[in-house]
């Protein structure tokens, strides 16, 4: 019954990047995008203004946001260690 069937997902574990990727774009949505983001400095109304609010967001993230697993530290502090 299932000959000539093929999974619709790539390898064994592509789901935990899915689900780490729908985690992030949910941060995403909630953190930069809402009204009263700090990463916004008034309603998105163009492009550009979504580019520099997520900008702002990404480099925040990758740099500054507090990492529980290495001790509350931002990841550039972790990472320079």
């Amino acid at each position: 019954m299932l000959a000539g069937l093929t999974a619709s997902a790539g390898t064994v574990g592509d789901a935990y990047g899915n689900a780490l990727a729908e985690t992030t774009i949910g941060l995403y949505k909630t953190e930069c995008t809402r009204a009263g983001s700090p990463f916004r400095d008034g309603p998105i109304r163009t492009l550009a203004d979504l580019e520099e609010a997520t900008s702002a967001w990404v480099a925040w993230y990758n740099t500054e946001r507090l990492m529980h697993r290495p001790g509350r530290r931002p990841p550039a502090a972790a990472e320079a260690e």
